[in-house]
């Protein structure tokens, strides 16, 4: 990251940690930096992966789509649910996003920027 204070050797370190699957606390003690330094290191690296995903996540071919409702208690109503599209290629490329309401108008504009003709 550009703006760190870590040493690049350090940085390079925590990188590594992270790929590994290990905890922040895990990674601190090895690379001897503050635990909360490691955690806010781990979580940049996982907004930044986020920010790339997002911004390559184009898809053609023949895809499905849908939506769905998830948490709240277990009935037909989506009330207290958190509504979540997803697109799927036959390929098996999955894109998921957290959308504000189920309307067509809205997943359907979702559908249609993900997709490249």
């Amino acid at each position: 990251m550009c703006k760190s204070h870590l040493s690049k050797s350090k940085q390079h370190r925590l990188i590594e940690l992270f790929i590994s699957g290990s905890t922040a606390r895990t990674a601190a003690a090895q690379v001897d930096v503050n635990k909360n330094t490691a955690a806010y290191y781990f979580h940049r690296l996982r907004q930044i992966i986020y920010q790339v995903a997002e911004d390559e996540t184009l898809f053609s071919g023949e895809i499905e789509d849908d939506e769905s409702n998830f948490g709240g208690k277990r009935r037909r109503s989506s009330a207290g649910k958190v509504a979540v599209f997803g697109i799927l290629t036959r390929s098996g490329k999955v894109y998921t996003k957290v959308i504000p309401d189920v309307r067509s108008t809205t997943w359907g504009a979702e559908n249609r920027s993900r997709q490249h003709r």
